[in-house]
């Protein structure tokens, strides 16, 4: 079987940066193309580095997007109408956003999976938290991510919330005194409230309550990006071979 041959947009940026390696360095993928607005004209492990996405997907057949909120969905539709699959680490898009990278990878018949953490160790906790939510009717998220990070909640957050949302029963805020949006941001069904402090990275929480007990269920990131390489590469190796968006690593694990 041929490799395949692989995308990266953001490709020097934090993550964008570990995962090229990565592919450069992996016997099964071939990095074809790389998109750097600073770095555009430039070669990234012999591969050209193009300044946007609709240059560089010659050949490509997955192409991988580690941005910003503001061109990620740009970047998905771009890829899914040349028949590219996508493999989407940007966070901040919305729902809205993934129901209009799903249509149009439905409607070409190619692959989309996104996540708001590819780290194996999220998506373990992603998984334990929709366990509970099936028993533990009442719950909220706390978002951390550092003073810099200006999507709020995080990717992290927003995906587990609208995760918990399929479970969530419905409540009401229409008792609070004060100032009601402390109570946080509603995500589907799911109160959310995001710290942005100096010496986070990106932290989620999602604590249980029942009386006179509670859960908590927390996973931290450190400080490098190599915690998010093996879940989005196992995701670009999956993508090729599914149809419409899949959203969240646990899924694939699910299907492991």
């Amino acid at each position: 079987m041929p490799n395949l041959s692989i995308c990266v947009a953001g490709a020097t940026g934090w993550t964008g940066a570990a995962i090229a390696d990565a592919i450069a360095a992996a016997g099964d993928l071939d990095l074809r193309s790389a998109v750097s607005r600073s770095a555009a004209g430039s070669e990234l492990h012999g591969a050209p580095v193009y300044p946007s996405v609709g240059e560089a997907l010659d050949g490509v057949d997955v192409m991988i997007d580690f941005t910003s909120h503001d061109v990620a969905k740009a970047n998905a539709l771009a890829a899914i109408e040349r028949g590219v699959a996508v493999v989407i680490g940007t966070s901040g898009l919305t729902a809205d956003d993934f129901d209009a990278i799903d249509a149009a990878a439905r409607e070409r018949g190619v692959g989309a999976i996104s996540a708001g953490n590819f780290s194996l160790t999220a998506a373990m906790a992603k998984a334990a938290a929709t366990l509970a939510a099936r028993y533990l009717p009442s719950w909220e998220i706390i978002d951390y991510a550092s003073a810099g990070k200006a999507d709020a909640p995080s990717g992290t957050a927003r995906e587990l919330a609208e995760a918990l949302g399929e479970a969530a029963k419905e409540r009401s805020l229409a008792d609070t005194h004060g100032a009601v949006e402390a109570r946080g941001a509603d995500i589907a069904g799911t109160q959310v409230h995001s710290l942005r402090l100096p010496s986070f990275v990106v932290s989620t929480e999602v604590v249980f309550g029942l009386p006179d007990e509670r859960l908590s269920i927390r996973h931290d990131a450190g400080s490098s990006a190599a915690q998010y390489v093996a879940g989005t590469l196992l995701a670009a190796r999956a993508v090729p071979t599914r149809t419409g968006l899949t959203r969240g690593l646990d899924a694939l694990l699910s299907d492991s």
